[in-house]
């Protein structure tokens, strides 16, 4: 994997590489596409749809622009008529495999499910 860094505004200061990290992955729907594009390397849009339960089309075709836009996502035409694409994740997006797992582990272990709150 190459040693791909992001430029940042905040650089120097302490408190920078949080913030940034965060602003990257920070919109609801971004860790869970993710998520997804970690397990299964790659997907259409469908199914992608289909594996983020809850997303519309509006929210996961914005979403999906903005980890592009970022260079976390790849998108790679696969069909021209009708147009089919295929979205995986770069080197970047697989970088944040860790901290993926790390939301996802920590949520398990403190969350509870609001069913259980009444």
């Amino acid at each position: 994997m190459a040693d791909q860094r992001l430029s940042v505004e905040c650089a120097g200061n302490d408190w920078c590489s949080i913030t940034a990290t965060a602003s990257l992955i920070g919109k609801k729907w971004h860790p869970v596409i993710i998520h997804r594009l970690l397990r299964t390397n790659a997907l259409g849009f469908n199914e992608l749809q289909e594996d983020v339960d809850g997303i519309s089309s509006k929210v996961l075709s914005e979403s999906l622009d903005d980890l592009e836009e970022k260079g976390l996502v790849d998108r790679q035409v696969v069909q021209d008529k009708p147009v089919r694409v295929r979205y995986s994740l770069t080197d970047l997006g697989e970088s944040l495999e860790p901290v993926v797992r790390s939301l996802a582990e920590w949520g398990e272990q403190h969350l509870e499910p609001a069913e259980n709150l009444v």
